[in-house]
């Protein structure tokens, strides 16, 4: 099975191959850079969610006979007066259908979430806060927040065995349904 990940970024690929390989499922996963259609800081469980669907329907567009593609998106959105992380995955298959799942969030210290309440970007702010570059490829914002218990890529993988088990669930629903 080739599954297509909706982004470049080697912690969202990660989490899908790991995901898959933990269903003791033979894919091939290979990542497209794809555009999210949102804004590189997506605010809002909404508005994160576009950009996962953008980026699963994107990369299955772009995919040469792929089996499904997934769309990882990681986000902000302000709940009882803190900004806190938040992320959505998105599995599209070929004949159209869209699956969805949200994953974990926990909170963003005051210091990391005034720029970003300010418009700029949580991974350059967190690349600032830590003295570290790339923490997007890496742990992410929280992996700092939860000094490496949860690891982005981990967050990620959590979201796309949620789509998985969703598809699986499908599928074998309609293995089981009645012929008419």
């Amino acid at each position: 099975m080739k599954i297509i990940v909706g982004s470049a970024n080697r912690s969202k690929v990660a989490a899908v191959r790991e995901a898959f390989a933990s269903l003791d499922m033979d894919v091939e996963v290979f990542g497209s850079e794809t555009e999210s259609g949102v804004p590189g800081q997506p605010v809002g469980d909404e508005e994160t969610l576009a950009g996962a669907r953008n980026r699963a329907l994107s990369a299955l567009r772009a995919g040469e006979n792929c089996d499904l593609a997934i769309g990882l998106e990681g986000g902000v959105k302000e709940l009882d007066g803190r900004l806190f992380i938040c992320n959505w995955g998105a599995l599209a298959l070929p004949d159209g259908t869209v699956m969805l799942a949200g994953g974990a969030q926990i909170p963003v210290p005051g210091e990391v979430a005034e720029p970003v309440r300010m418009g700029r970007e949580l991974g350059p702010v967190m690349e600032k806060y830590t003295s570290r570059s790339d923490i997007r490829q890496s742990g992410g914002a929280v992996g700092v927040f939860t000094a490496g218990t949860v690891s982005r890529s981990e967050m990620f993988r959590h979201v796309v065995l949620l789509l998985a088990g969703q598809w699986r669930f499908d599928a074998d629903r309609e293995e089981a349904a009645p012929e008419q």
